[in-house]
């Protein structure tokens, strides 16, 4: 599936036709990377649970019929060890987690297994199959200590997690230095290894629970109250697409002749500096589409109140940018939804527009 896009960004260049194992791919993240890969002309598989979610971004793009998969839990050595060993890839793209904060709550021991334990699974499996050349691993803002100061939080920041989520993500980054320290890929004794740490994503495709974006679109579609919890919290709100823009722009840099300049910790938090709360968050999404009646949750569990993630580095070094301020998101992301419920079957029609759209400005700014 050729990008409707002719030219193409040097990091596309670098990564077509490669063989790119995706886990974790038939959740909201995994299915715009999917896209974007298999637009510029990558070999992508998969490993992830099936969707939980009715709808599901997976089945709305047709990614499903795309994508050979293999439908596992990264917890299961054996699954991955299947995945890895049947597809042969050269790049692992390692989104496959438990990622909601409440969940997590619920389920703190699976959230452990999953999160840590299914990611050295994952480079387990990577290191013993030598034609795995690079791994990504991505985990999240939430890694940092949190101490609510008002400086964002660089690469070397302390590590910490009060909560099963947290914690479990920052038990995955100590797994993950582990594995790079453990086994180098300069020694040929395993794939160059980078951890990508990103902020608050939204978008189109997503209908995860507990989450404002999907919330929202579920008490609009379905005529139901919003509940709202922390609505003065702010977080770094940002399009999927940058972080997907960041995940390729570091798995090339992982088969480059240089890997060692890539095969690193990488914050990648929006270029919008301005805070916005979720309440104003609300508002911008109502302003695009039509606003719910909305109930505030009382004692609601413990999460953090405020993280901002400094990408300088990100910036300079792979020239990594996230274009879109907040208010262009959040109409990006309306736009998206109010086309899948007047038409579901453009679903992959509007998440493609989408992404050659940031790719054409991505190629105007070069």
């Amino acid at each position: 599936m050729p990008s409707t896009s002719t030219a193409q960004l040097p990091f596309e260049q670098a990564l077509q036709s490669k063989k790119i194992l995706v886990t974790g791919h038939t959740g909201f993240t995994g299915g715009w990377a999917c896209l974007w890969l298999r637009s510029i002309g990558c070999d992508v598989s998969g490993l992830a649970l099936a969707p939980d979610t009715q709808p599901a971004l997976f089945e709305a793009t047709g990614l499903a019929q795309d994508i050979p998969t293999i439908f596992g839990d990264i917890a299961d050595p054996d699954v991955v060890d299947d995945a890895v060993a049947r597809f042969q890839p050269d790049l692992i793209l390692h989104l496959a987690a438990q990622p909601l904060v409440r969940r997590a709550y619920r389920e703190p021991a699976r959230t452990f297994m999953v999160n840590a334990q299914g990611t050295a699974h994952v480079l387990d499996s990577a290191r013993r199959n030598k034609k795995v050349k690079g791994v990504l691993c991505v985990t999240t803002d939430k890694v940092y200590a949190n101490n609510e100061w008002v400086w964002p939080y660089r690469e070397d920041d302390a590590l910490g997690g009060k909560d099963p989520y947290s914690a479990s993500k920052s038990a995955a980054e100590f797994v993950i230095k582990s594995f790079a320290a453990s086994y180098p890929w300069d020694k040929s004794e395993g794939p160059a290894v980078a951890i990508a740490r990103g902020g608050n994503i939204v978008g189109g495709g997503d209908w995860s629970e507990d989450r404002l974006i999907p919330d929202f679109v579920r008490a609009v579609t379905e005529g139901r109250e919003l509940t709202l919890r922390y609505p003065d919290a702010t977080r770094p709100w940002q399009h999927v697409l940058a972080l997907v823009h960041g995940y390729l722009l570091l798995m090339a840099g992982l088969i480059s002749a240089e890997p060692s300049k890539f095969a690193q910790a990488w914050n990648l938090g929006p270029s919008d500096h301005r805070e916005y709360s979720v309440r104003q968050v609300l508002e911008l999404l109502a302003a695009q589409w039509e606003r719910p009646q909305v109930d505030y949750l009382d004692n609601p569990l413990p999460e953090a109140r405020a993280l901002a993630l400094d990408s300088s580095k990100a910036r300079h070094l792979l020239g990594w940018q996230s274009p879109w301020g907040t208010e262009r998101v959040i109409a990006e992301t309306a736009a998206w939804y109010r086309a899948y419920y007047r038409n579901p079957a453009a679903a992959r029609q509007q998440t493609l527009d989408q992404i050659n759209s940031l790719r054409a400005e991505l190629i105007a700014a070069q």
